[in-house]
């Protein structure tokens, strides 16, 4: 397969992946279970920060940060390892599923979430999962390491979240190539119109922050003093997205034809949950739930 194709492929693979994934963060029954283990859920971060880090174990800000890259770590610290003092990752982990399925359950209804194309569908997400490269992608290598669940539902949840989460493993490394950090990965995709600035603000970069990166982008050519990616950060971006989306390929290319009964399965669960307004329309992802 081609560069381009693989790109195309990811890309049409990761608008399913991606909702299925991110109930997690935004479904009012997750929030209910968070609350049950004592988190403050007046906002998303705190349960935010231990249903994502808790594979990694009891892991400190620094190591969170790194996985999580384009957090301030500040943010990071506010809330990690503070997270396992309310519960233990163990625990956590363990709630996390009991979260997802009272979601998936709630957003889809019992039949869908008991039916053979969920199954099928979870068959085929599991097989890309455990082929799935983890070398040097520590969210989505913590996430393969933890024991399948038994209900098709959730193996499906749980191979959509360790490719997801092998796709930002990737972004991050794409990133780093070429050549930008953690703030000025967010101030170069609000440069491209991806979403607003005030979107990427929950990052929790201080404005004094957000306009050194700016400036450093500037000086190199990307921006514009307005804010504005020139030309060459256009070009910058897309090739990041590009390259993030060619190493993100492999898991689907291992399903060979099958791919295609992916999509006709889980696009319409995707759907279905993009449509549901759980979800937030606009996020750092560039992703927004209108084309999802």
């Amino acid at each position: 397969m081609t560069g381009s194709a693989a790109d195309g492929l990811a890309r049409q693979l990761w608008r399913i992946v991606e909702p299925l994934h991110a109930i997690l963060y935004y479904a009012p029954e997750v929030s209910e279970e968070a609350a049950k283990l004592g988190y403050d859920v007046e906002t998303r971060w705190p349960s935010y920060f231990a249903w994502r880090a808790a594979p990694l174990g009891a892991a400190g800000p620094v190591a969170v940060s790194s996985a999580f890259y384009s957090f301030s770590p500040a943010l990071v610290s506010r809330f990690i390892p503070a997270a396992w003092q309310v519960s233990d990752p163990a625990t956590v982990l363990e709630r996390r599923l009991v979260a997802v399925d009272r979601a998936l359950r709630g957003l889809l209804g019992d039949t869908v979430v008991g039916s053979p194309e969920v199954a099928e569908a979870a068959r085929l997400a599991r097989r890309a999962a455990q082929s799935a490269t983890t070398a040097g992608r520590p969210l989505a290598a913590a996430n393969a390491d933890l024991p399948w669940a038994a209900e098709p539902h959730l193996v499906l949840w749980q191979a959509a979240t360790i490719l997801r989460e092998h796709r930002g493993d990737g972004h991050v490394a794409a990133a780093l190539v070429s050549g930008f950090d953690p703030c000025e990965l967010l101030v170069s995709f609000a440069a491209v119109g991806a979403a607003p600035e005030s979107v990427f603000a929950s990052r929790g970069w201080t404005p004094d922050e957000w306009d050194a990166a700016r400036s450093r982008l500037e000086s190199r050519g990307w921006v514009r003093p307005d804010g504005t990616a020139t030309e060459r950060g256009v070009q910058a971006r897309a090739e990041l997205e590009q390259r993030t989306s060619e190493l993100a390929a492999g898991p689907w290319q291992a399903l060979g034809t099958e791919v295609g009964r992916f999509v006709q399965l889980a696009g319409p669960l995707a759907g279905q949950i993009a449509a549901s307004g759980v979800l937030p329309r606009q996020s750092t992802l560039g992703l927004s739930a209108a084309r999802q």
